[in-house]
């Protein structure tokens, strides 16, 4: 049996991927909610999409509930489709890293997973359907050398991952990880090399991947997605 869904809401939204994905899943004909702690820069992609828009710091409990109380009118109902794209990048030698910073890296790219999985699951189970996507990153499986608040945060929305699929997904709601192993084209940074077309990934072909994911048969649901570019080492 493939599910199908109706409404869905990304947390975390920007320009890239979320952007995509909004195009995406609202000409597939879903209602699209989109959250940012900005969402003045989401105007565009709301006019464009007639997504929802909705001002959210995924690390404070108090502003998800929030998000998911005010999406519900809004979308028509609770989302059944919730995609947590949110991260808290922060970079350096760890010597010199300050620990505020680095807790609240943390807090938003795992503590954020966690409070709106939480949400979405408490509305997705009485129905015994949802899906529930978390956007991962090369960091997920393996960190890198000045980026250990990024990695330690991937891992843990990797743990969350696979800990939610587990338990949710016998309760009929899919749950995936989407390991992200590479850039993602952007225009604004710049071209790819002539010797390397497509060294970047699309982010069209990156939602289309996770559009994928929602048009699952149940019988065969993959908890875990890895997407590079075929010139990325492993």
């Amino acid at each position: 049996m493939t599910p199908t869904y109706s409404r869905a809401l990304i947390v975390g939204a920007g320009s890239g991927l979320s952007a995509s994905l909004a195009r995406l899943l609202s000409a597939d004909g879903l209602k699209v909610g989109l959250a940012a702690r900005t969402i003045e820069k989401l105007a565009d992609l709301a006019t464009e999409t007639g997504a929802v828009v909705h001002t959210c710091d995924a690390s404070r409990p108090d502003d998800v509930e929030a998000l998911f109380a005010g999406m519900e009118p809004a979308l028509g109902g609770a989302p059944d489709v919730v995609v947590y794209n949110a991260s808290g990048r922060l970079r350096g030698p760890v010597i010199d890293l300050d620990p505020g910073a680095v807790a609240q890296a943390l807090m938003v790219s795992a503590y954020g997973g966690f409070l709106v999985a939480q949400a979405a699951a408490r509305r997705m189970l009485p129905h015994r359907h949802g899906a529930i996507l978390l956007t991962g990153a090369s960091a997920s499986v393996k960190g890198y050398a000045g980026s250990a608040p990024f990695a330690m945060g991937k891992f843990a929305l990797r743990g969350l991952g696979q800990s939610l699929a587990r338990e949710l997904q016998p309760q009929g709601i899919h749950v995936a990880h989407v390991v992200i192993d590479g850039a993602i084209r952007n225009p604004m940074r710049g071209g790819e090399p002539a010797d390397a077309p497509d060294s970047h990934l699309d982010p069209d072909a990156i939602a289309r991947a996770y559009r994928d994911l929602l048009r699952q048969d149940r019988s065969a649901w993959t908890s875990e997605l890895e997407l590079r570019p075929w010139v990325e080492r492993f």
